[in-house]
């Protein structure tokens, strides 16, 4: 039996969830952490930290990785080495940060496929019990592109009657993992608008962007942050903003909504973590180096440049542990109602 996605999304409370990403909307910004240096605990830490980041170094977590580690750097004197460990959407990553010692010398940048992961298998981490959320530093929205100088579409309307007529053979670029956000928001605008469009999986965000600007897919899936040098050098152009309204900065690109899709977007957001068990000195020395980092002015800018002003972008511990677990929740319920096997 046809199950209706959509009513289901709304019913499961995505509507709550994207009124607590929208708590503190964009505006001027004001640091919450107001103390700008903090003594190092019994001398930690003493030598450079580590940073596991489960994804490539192009895409987003490669970029955001990244700026965080120069935010700390700046404030601290502390160097931060990125160690990349891409595969199977998270989860390689995810599993080899849990194996590193507990010591607070390693810590983990991760999205909201951490969440979903311990939503669909509750033996995977929980990254608000497991793990201790040092900030959510961003939240964003997904975006539908296309070629600049594609000829056989030019805008929605367009795309979804070429795809049609495509008869399943249609390409989008898109990450692998079932269930992951951006997973479920595309069998969301398929069942919405009757596409049948092949999903080309790619875990690191260059060859996914490579290959809608080589042409072997013919749309990609992604954020905007991600893909700011293809807007710039206008190779890319959204033709669908998954949102609920049109951010100024894409005034002239249409909403889901607008086009007749009646779901709550689901949004991406990414933080770093410590682990639950590190020494608890250690654990507020991070917090604090991570939150004050957030406000680094080499931090807002990079930010401001991702696009990341439209939605508040910043969740302290207990804000993120909120999320994580309202998140949690809301997956659940939807991987249930998809008919996936919850665990």
């Amino acid at each position: 039996m046809k199950i209706n996605y959509l009513k289901k999304l709304i019913a499961f409370g995505f509507v709550g969830v994207l009124s607590f990403f929208l708590a503190s909307s964009a505006g001027a910004f004001e640091c919450k952490i107001k103390k700008s240096s903090m003594a190092k605990p019994s001398g930690y830490p003493s030598r450079a930290l580590t940073m596991i980041v489960p994804y490539g170094p192009a895409g987003g977590s490669g970029q955001i990785a990244a700026a965080m580690a120069e935010a700390v750097t700046d404030l601290t004197g502390v160097s931060i080495n990125r160690d990349h460990k891409p595969g199977g959407s998270g989860t390689v990553g995810m599993t080899a940060y849990m194996s590193a010692p507990a010591d607070g010398y390693t810590v983990l940048e991760h999205i909201d496929d951490a969440s979903s992961a311990h939503a669909l298998d509750s033996s995977r981490p929980n990254p608000a019990i497991d793990l201790i959320p040092l900030v959510i530093s961003q939240v964003t929205f997904s975006q539908i592109y296309i070629r600049t100088n594609e000829t056989r579409y030019n805008n929605w309307f367009t795309f979804v009657k070429w795809v049609k007529a495509q008869n399943g053979k249609s390409t989008i670029a898109n990450v692998s993992k079932e269930g992951s956000m951006e997973r479920v928001t595309m069998k969301f605008i398929t069942e919405a608008t009757g596409m049948k469009i092949q999903q080309i999986s790619f875990d690191k965000g260059a060859p996914r962007y490579g290959a809608l600007l080589g042409g072997q897919v013919d749309a990609l899936f992604e954020q905007p942050g991600d893909v700011r040098k293809f807007l710039d050098a206008d190779k890319f152009k959204p033709i669908l903003t998954v949102f609920n309204e049109r951010p100024s900065v894409f005034a002239d690109v249409p909403t889901h909504k607008e086009m007749g899709m009646n779901f709550e977007p689901l949004l991406r957001f990414r933080g770093f973590y410590v682990h639950a068990n590190a020494p608890s000195e250690r654990v507020k020395w991070l917090q604090w180096a991570f939150q004050r980092a957030y406000c680094q002015d080499s931090y807002q800018k990079f930010n401001e440049s991702k696009f990341m002003t439209v939605i508040d972008s910043y969740r302290d511990t207990q804000g993120a542990r909120d999320l994580i677990k309202s998140s949690i929740i809301q997956y659940r319920n939807v991987y249930k109602d998809m008919g996936l096997d919850v665990k």
